[in-house]
């Protein structure tokens, strides 16, 4: 097995007992991102490794008074860790997307493609800012790429529906 193989992400799961409820479009982009970073991420977590842990890794996210705890197994199913994140600096991001994730949704059933373009702009820049402020959280403790990360904070924004 390659390094490449090793510094990935090989399944991921979210705690569903943080989540309440979620519409069909929240759900979609969960699969999305769920499905694509599977498939396609770089993820080392620096102290499971240095403590002679190697992937592909198992990850599980939940929060944990208002903490995000990242539950980290290695390739032979060991528990290799927890890495704890806090959300104070996400959550004005988490909030603003899904604000403008709600404009966008009804935008599509209503308004001009240059509407729909314009907040959907608006949402991506709001979805790079919240990914910029995970990679500076992640920093030291895991490392990424922006892709990643991006993939990431979709499902760290899923986790903080309360519907």
């Amino acid at each position: 097995m390659s390094a490449a193989d090793d510094n990935r992400i090989d399944a991921i799961t979210l705690d569903e007992a943080t989540v309440i409820a979620r519409n069909e479009e929240i759900e979609q982009e969960r699969e999305v991102a769920l499905r694509d970073l599977v498939e396609d991420n770089l993820f080392r977590p620096l102290r499971a490794s240095s403590d002679g842990h190697a992937g592909p890794w198992q990850v599980h996210l939940e929060v944990i008074d208002g903490m995000l705890a990242w539950h980290l197994k290695d390739r032979e199913g060991a528990a290799a860790g927890t890495i704890g994140l806090g959300m104070a600096r996400m959550r004005r991001s988490i909030r603003d997307y899904f604000a403008i994730c709600d404009s966008y949704y009804k935008a599509l059933r209503r308004a001009s493609a240059q509407e729909i373009e314009t907040i959907d702009m608006a949402r991506r820049a709001i979805h790079d800012r919240g990914t910029r402020h995970l990679l500076d959280a992640l920093e030291g403790k895991v490392e990424t790429d922006f892709e990643t990360a991006r993939r990431l904070f979709t499902l760290i924004c899923v986790l903080h529906i309360k519907a």
